[in-house]
């Protein structure tokens, strides 16, 4: 079959793009500046295998989101037809779910076991600390999450965790001294679920290709090449899949950009992509420096701040575009100004280019900082919508559906069960719920064969109580008969989903609100007819198992990529990744907001927030403005600012500043800018394993074991030092200040970070005193 129509599509490549597309003679990195055209080096790589008689079908691509997998494969389907469809192209959470279901009894799951979400694994971990009679308020759901999602991403198991003596003290040090049980029961619940959350996905397909070398041996015969796209956020786990997979071959061609590593904590490890020749030998390295995106004034000025940066792969990324404008550089007063700034700005650029309100960004570090934007915004009429809102499957009655639709699939998924199993309302309350839960926990089984065999146990519960919970379990198993008999996927799914009750229970809410959700089923209703439809259009057989796979994995972007309201966006940087505007806002340009308080006293920390702004700033094609406010509203109260380190970074030939700005650079160039603390130790130097065992997964820490804690900190003679400070906000050592109660005195020394920040004042009739600032309420009287 003639697959290349086009014989001439390697002259679409700059030079540098086709020497790395064309490579074949061991591991490649291609190092892809902003703006670059990694898409199209990816895509055209992909082509080139294919031309030279490689099997699409033995082709294995990995992205990050739904959505570069998807545009990329059409992109080749335009050139090469439906022999695309072969490609095994996806995220690694969709690739590895395919095949951990076909190897899942090998793991002590059934192949139908589901997969939750972040909802579901906060709600379980908060049970289980609800269950182990812990505080939430120091087992708090959402940092314990983290912490056990932390553990997974760097292969660390539940019993590699008891083992590790140092995990277990700091821990305790920290007052979370049985974090490591809760860990070790919600993977036992998981599993009695039969399910797996995101995290599992990569942490036990890891497990299965070193435990079962037979299943190592077989994908690797599957594989004759592997690419992956955006490496520079790959986590360890991930890491050690393409390690396990391709190693010892070498046929692997992963596309990223040092620079643009901004999800540390996400997991993304920086140095798999500056240490990619340590781990594949013989790699070469290919680089993408002309940018295609940005003017020459941004992308001069983009790298200017990065090189800053002393852990990179040193690149000189050019644009043969237009001069551009100068980088706008505004300083206001407070933080409603530099906002009411950006209105003003972009009502002027739409007057002098005849922009869209669509083309313009403005980006912050923190999403806290939107709510002074859209009052703004809401204040002067600026139509504007706010990047990463509600996704359509966040929505309750979605969700319901979708709990009701895995039970069927999975009736041990618990975290399902409980959601539905009182909607619509059926009589059974909290009580009734904890009763089964603690049996089903005792006998250790599935919270479902309880409900089927109720007669087997004392359960104190009454007989219509009992005649209740029986109904429910009938549905079930009614639904599943329903799912299994209807030749007609989508015929099948409209019986199922009308015989829960669920829309008859919306019917009867006639607000607007309940016509909202109403029109959600029917929507949803739709996206199923148009999911079975393209699955039979690539040959495949409907499912429910496998529609519900599609939508658990869909990405944080992927959610977000409908939007039919126009307006300004207003989005993190960190949401930006990935996008492009006409014209960008960078606000809040402050010292201790950007870069972060959290990053200043660590070298590491300190590049990765130099890498954020280089991300904002090239988000921009043609215009580029920054923002920073003297004053800022934070904590309850107004504090004094200091620009950002990184503004002096840029070439003042390339910023064009009012006239505030001007004095202010003026000023700290020659009193000094803020005193950076030394970084002791190089933070950026880590070893990265070669293997991992049953025991012990975790990369060696660069930093002598310390880490961040969730919780509260317990005083002790171990405790680390506080951080101390010249100055926080408006008040500095040796500064006089007035109290309320105590009176007036003089500051001697500034210690702490955000909320734990304190004051050491000697005041004039009590003495000294240690007191938080953020509730002190301290006037300074100079």
């Amino acid at each position: 079959m003639h697959l290349f129509p086009n014989e001439d599509y390697p002259n679409e490549l700059n030079a540098a793009q086709r020497a790395a597309v064309e490579y074949n003679d061991g591991p490649a990195l291609v190092i892809a500046g902003a703006g670059s055209g990694k898409t199209r080096v990816l895509v055209y790589k992909i082509l080139h295998l294919i031309r030279l008689g490689y099997d699409p079908s033995r082709l294995m691509a990995l992205t990050f989101t739904n959505k570069a997998a998807r545009e990329m494969r059409q992109r080749i389907e335009l050139i090469i037809g439906p022999a695309a469809r072969r490609l095994r192209m996806g995220t690694f959470h969709s690739i590895f779910l395919s095949i951990l279901r076909q190897h899942a009894s090998l793991l002590g799951y059934s192949p139908s076991f589901s997969v939750y979400n972040s909802s579901d694994s906060k709600n379980r971990i908060k049970a289980i600390i609800k269950q182990m009679s812990l505080d939430d308020k120091v087992y708090k759901p959402n940092a314990v999450a983290g912490a056990i999602s932390r553990a997974k991403n760097r292969l660390i198991s539940p019993e590699a965790y008891r083992a590790n003596v140092e995990y277990l003290r700091l821990d305790a040090k920290a007052g979370l001294g049985r974090l490591w049980e809760i860990y070790a029961r919600y993977t036992q619940e998981l599993k009695q679920s039969n399910a797996m959350d995101f995290d599992d996905l990569l942490f036990e397909i890891n497990i299965l290709l070193r435990n079962h070398p037979d299943v190592l041996a077989y994908w690797q015969g599957q594989i004759d090449y592997l690419l992956i796209d955006e490496y520079q956020d790959t986590n360890f786990a991930q890491y050690m899949i393409a390690r396990q997979l391709m190693q010892e071959r070498g046929n692997i061609f992963v596309v990223g950009d040092d620079a643009q590593s901004i999800y540390s904590f996400r997991g993304a490890n920086l140095d798999n992509i500056l240490r990619f020749r340590e781990t594949f030998a013989g790699a070469k390295i290919f680089k993408l420096e002309q940018n295609y995106r940005s003017s020459q004034t941004i992308v001069q000025a983009a790298g200017a701040l990065i090189q800053h940066n002393k852990h990179q792969i040193p690149k000189e990324v050019f644009s043969l575009g237009e001069v551009g404008e100068a980088i706008e550089l505004h300083e206001a007063f407070s933080g409603d100004m530099e906002a009411s700034w950006v209105c003003k700005r972009i009502d002027d650029l739409r007057r002098q280019t005849g922009a869209t309100y669509d083309q313009f960004a403005v980006l912050y570090r923190t999403n806290v900082q939107s709510r002074t934007l859209e009052q703004v915004f809401r204040r002067t009429g600026i139509p504007f919508r706010i990047y990463g809102g509600r996704s359509f499957f966040d929505h309750k009655e979605i969700m319901d559906v979708v709990a009701y639709m895995r039970l069927v699939v999975n009736p041990n998924d618990e975290e399902a069960l409980l959601r539905v199993i009182n909607y619509p309302r059926r009589g059974i309350g909290e009580t009734t719920m904890a009763k089964l839960r603690q049996q089903a926990f005792e006998v250790g089984k599935p919270l479902m064969e309880v409900l089927q065999e109720l007669e087997l146990y004392e359960l104190g519960i009454s007989r219509a109580t009992q005649s209740k919970l029986s109904g429910f379990a009938a549905l079930i198993t009614e639904l599943r008969g329903l799912s299994e008999s209807t030749a007609d996927f989508y015929e099948g799914m409209q019986l199922m989903i009308s015989r829960t009750g669920i829309p008859v229970d919306l019917m009867s809410d006639t607000s607007l609100e309940g016509k909202s959700r109403q029109e959600n089923i029917k929507e949803m209703l739709s996206g199923i007819e148009e999911y079975s439809r393209n699955a039979q259009e690539q040959g495949q057989e409907p499912s429910l198992e496998a529609y519900l796979s599609e939508i658990a994995l869909l990405t944080d972007q992927d959610k977000k990529e409908h939007h039919t309201e126009t307006g300004v966006t207003l989005m993190t940087i960190h949401a930006a990744k990935g996008l492009e505007f006409k014209h960008v806002f960078i606000v809040g340009l402050e010292e201790m907001l950007f870069p972060s308080i959290l990053s200043v006293e660590s070298e590491k920390d300190l590049e990765e927030e130099r890498r954020l702004f280089y991300v904002a700033i090239t988000r921009a094609e043609k215009t580029c403005h920054l923002g920073y406010a003297r004053q800022r509203f934070r904590n309850g109260r107004t504090e004094n600012t200091q620009p950002s380190r990184f503004l002096r970074e840029l070439p003042p030939a390339l910023l064009k500043r009012n006239s505030a700005s001007i004095d202010t650079m003026v000023e700290f160039e020659r009193s000094g800018w803020r005193q950076q603390r030394g970084y002791g130790r190089d933070q950026m130097a880590s070893e990265l394993p070669q293997h991992f065992t049953s025991q012990s997964f975790l990369p060696p820490s660069p930093t002598g074991g310390k880490r961040r804690h969730i919780g509260r900190r317990v005083a002790g003679e171990d405790a680390e030092p506080e951080v101390s400070h010249e100055r926080i906000g408006d008040l500095r050592v040796g500064g006089r200040v007035r109290h309320r109660i105590f009176g007036d005195g003089q500051i001697t020394a500034l210690e702490g970070l955000g909320d734990n920040a304190k004051a050491i004042v000697a005041f004039d009739k009590v003495g000294s005193k240690k007191l938080l600032i953020q509730f002190a309420r301290l006037e300074p009287l100079d």
